[in-house]
């Protein structure tokens, strides 16, 4: 607040920067929790999202249910799934990047996937997410370097 008693913008840009940081992280929570209805309502309807150069299917998938659909195929994979994550959350502006480790097992051998995530959010909902494989480029891809 400002010494008048009024929220500053500066002071709604950081609870936005948090709001948005916890609604990455819900994300997180609810995939790991098998939570899909949750997980679907924290896209927006419009939401985008692009695979990892090299991805199987390279999409992007525009719609959330063609990103639902496309998140139902890849967890069909495994028996059991989780991801975990392995940075911080860096939040700049609307944006929130994290790496993660996704781990999978059953239906043969176990995986494990690290990527970076860059989601960006509107209105509290996820609006689009770009996978990177490498940090450092998805870090530049939020206007920051590691």
């Amino acid at each position: 607040m400002n010494g008048l008693g009024q929220v500053s913008l500066r002071d709604t840009a950081l609870a936005m920067s948090q709001e948005n940081v916890e609604a990455v992280r819900a994300s997180i929570e609810a995939w790991n929790a098998g939570d899909m209805d949750a997980y679907r309502e924290l896209y927006a309807p419009d939401t985008i999202m692009r695979s990892p150069e090299g991805w199987p299917e390279p999409g992007p998938f525009v719609g959330r249910d063609a990103v639902m659909r496309q998140w139902d195929q890849l967890r069909g994979t495994w028996d059991g799934d989780a991801l975990e994550a392995i940075s911080d959350y860096v939040d700049v502006g609307d944006r929130v990047a994290v790496r993660v480790v996704w781990h999978g097992a059953g239906h043969g051998p176990q995986s494990k996937i690290e990527l970076t995530s860059v989601t960006t959010l509107r209105k509290g909902r996820i609006f689009s997410t770009e996978f990177f494989w490498d940090h450092a480029e998805a870090l530049e891809a939020v206007g920051l370097s590691d």
